[in-house]
């Protein structure tokens, strides 16, 4: 039986696009069954749609404070039952009405712990590091402070500028989700602290929601 992924959006949705055409394959292990978003107008709402998959939109601006925008937004996810959450392209610091509640991944486009947060491209540009890359890994209450799962280095050349680099880590971070969205759904995962180790964990290919949150406390 394949997992059950919801993907989060803010924006075209190019890396959820990777997802739905992976999940295509039966033996890839995961489905997409719901594609959400935090804003009107986010573009890949409409290719979720296209693809036939469920969406939904919550707004932050439709409630008076952040921890009751994550209630909702729990909400939301909730009622499509999944087995994972996959924050891709998702512009919101999720909270614990939400990561405590579901196992969330997050792609980010720096090698964490180094250039966390919205502008990790710029601010690694202007370290002046001559290699970055990109970085899958749970989400906590943090920002982009959770365990990480895999990384990819890419190199900074001579001449890059924001755009240049950012889309030559996307061209290889899309690549790396699809892997680990599938390797999570086939083959499950522990955690040991800090530690994320790949492979099967009991009955079941994934553990339970309250499993990773337990093991995350």
């Amino acid at each position: 039986m394949s997992a059950r992924v919801v993907v989060l959006i803010s924006g075209t949705g190019s890396n959820m696009a990777a997802l739905l055409d992976a999940a295509a394959d039966p033996a890839y292990g995961a489905r997409v069954v719901a594609v959400g978003a935090d804003r009107d107008g986010a573009g890949g709402i409409d290719r979720a749609r296209a693809a036939g998959v469920p969406t939904f939109t919550t707004r932050f601006a439709d409630h008076p404070d952040r921890a009751r925008w994550n209630a909702a937004l729990a909400e939301r996810i909730a009622e499509h039952r999944p087995d994972l959450v996959v924050s891709a392209g998702f512009m919101r610091i999720l909270g614990p009405e939400t990561v405590g509640r579901f196992p969330v991944i997050n792609i980010h486009p720096a090698l964490l712990p180094a250039f966390p947060g919205a502008h990790a491209v710029r601010d690694a540009l202007a370290y002046g590091v001559k290699v970055t890359g990109a970085t899958v890994h749970f989400v906590d209450e943090g920002v982009d402070t959770g365990p990480v799962i895999d990384q990819v280095t890419v190199r900074v050349e001579p001449g890059d500028d924001v755009h240049t680099l950012h889309e030559r880590i996307k061209a290889v971070e899309r690549g790396m989700l699809v892997d680990v969205v599938g390797r999570l759904a086939r083959d499950g995962w522990t955690l040991d602290g800090r530690h994320v180790r790949l492979g099967p964990t009991g009955p079941g290919p994934l553990p339970t929601s309250r499993d990773v949150a337990e093991e995350n406390r």
